[in-house]
C-alpha cells in the first residue's frame, strides 16, 4: 500500500465496534414463515463506510431495517453504539432508492424536517429557527442546490431529489447514515456525479455508513470495506478491504485494481446465485 493510501486509510475508521450484528436470524412470518437471514454476523467501525452487496432478495435491506430498528430480530443480537438496539434509533440517518420527498414541502422545509422530529431538536426549533435554516442552507449549498430552496420537489430532476434526500438525511448530523440503493434509479452518469457528492459530504461529516446496493463499482468506488452476501437465508460470505486512496476520482474506475475488485465481488455473487440454483433444484 502507498503512503497515500496508508494516510486515507489512517484518516479513515476509528475506534472498535459502532455496529454489531451477532448471529442474528430473521424469519418473516411465523415460525413457517420466509428465513431471510441465518446466524448473520458483522461489525462496523465508528466513522467506517462499508457497503453490502449480494444476489437479489438475500436480505441486504433486512439487515438495514434491523440495525435502525425498524424490525426485531427472531434470534441474534444488534447492538449499535454499544447499545442493543429495541426501537427505532433517533442517530440514524436514511436514505432511500426513491427520494420520498414531500411534495407540499419546499426544497429547504423537506430538508429541516428531522429538525421538527428528531430531539433534542423540536423544542429548539422555534426560538433557533433561523439558525437550522442557514445549516439546511449551507448543507445544500454543498450538494449544488443553492438557489432550489423554495422550490418544490417536482421542480427538481431525479438526481436533485436525491441529492435533497442526502441532505435531509445527514442534516441533523447522525452518528450513523443508512443508504438503500440511494441512487439505483438514476442514470449512470448522474449516479456517478451522486458517488463524489456523497463522498465529500461523509469526508466533510464522517458519519459510520452502511451502504446496501446491487452496483459493484458504486460499492468499490465509495466503501472502506465491501461486504458480500450468500443467497437467502442469507449470512456474509466474502469481506474486501478497498485500498484506494481518498478522495476517489472518476478515473481510478478505470484502473486494472479497480476493476480486479469488481470482478472479484462479481464472481462471488454469481457463485451465491448458482448455489442458491441448485439449492432450488434439489
Amino acid at each position: 500500500m502507498s503512503e497515500q493510501q496508508r494516510g486515507s486509510r489512517d484518516n479513515g475508521a476509528t475506534g472498535g465496534p459502532f455496529v454489531e450484528i451477532d448471529r442474528v436470524w430473521m424469519r418473516y412470518g411465523g415460525a413457517a414463515g420466509t428465513l431471510a437471514l441465518r446466524n448473520t454476523s458483522l461489525t462496523v467501525a465508528k466513522q467506517e463506510f462499508v457497503a453490502v452487496v449480494g444476489p437479489s432478495g438475500c436480505g441486504k435491506s433486512t439487515l438495514m431495517r434491523l440495525v435502525t430498528g425498524l424490525w426485531p430480530a427472531s434470534a441474534g443480537s444488534v447492538r449499535v453504539a454499544g447499545q442493543t438496539v429495541e426501537r427505532p434509533l433517533s442517530i440514524a440517518g436514511m436514505a432511500f432508492q426513491n427520494p420520498t420527498l414531500l411534495p407540499w414541502r419546499t426544497v429547504l422545509d423537506n430538508v429541516m424536517l428531522p429538525f421538527e422530529v428528531v430531539e433534542p431538536h423540536p423544542a429548539r426549533l422555534r426560538k433557533h429557527r433561523p439558525e437550522y435554516e442557514s445549516k439546511c442552507r449551507e448543507l445544500l449549498r454543498l450538494v449544488g442546490l443553492d438557489g432550489f430552496e423554495k422550490k418544490n420537489p417536482w421542480h427538481l430532476s431525479g438526481g436533485m431529489q436525491q441529492r435533497a434526500s442526502l441532505c435531509r438525511a445527514l442534516v441533523h448530523d447522525p452518528e450513523l447514515l443508512m443508504l438503500d440503493e440511494p441512487f439505483a434509479a438514476l442514470d449512470i452518469f448522474t449516479r456517478e456525479d451522486l458517488w463524489s457528492v456523497l463522498q465529500d459530504l461523509w469526508l466533510a461529516r464522517r458519519p459510520t455508513v452502511v451502504l446496501v446496493t446491487h452496483d459493484l463499482r458504486e460499492a468499490v468506488f465509495l466503501a472502506d470495506r465491501v461486504l458480500v452476501m450468500t443467497a437467502r437465508p442469507g449470512r456474509i460470505m466474502v469481506e474486501r478491504t478497498i485500498d484506494l486512496p481518498r478522495p476517489r476520482t472518476r478515473d481510478m474506475t478505470y484502473t486494472p485494481y479497480f476493476q480486479d475488485m469488481v470482478h472479484d465481488l462479481r464472481e462471488h455473487i454469481d457463485r451465491a446465485r448458482q448455489d442458491e440454483d441448485v439449492a432450488h433444484a434439489v
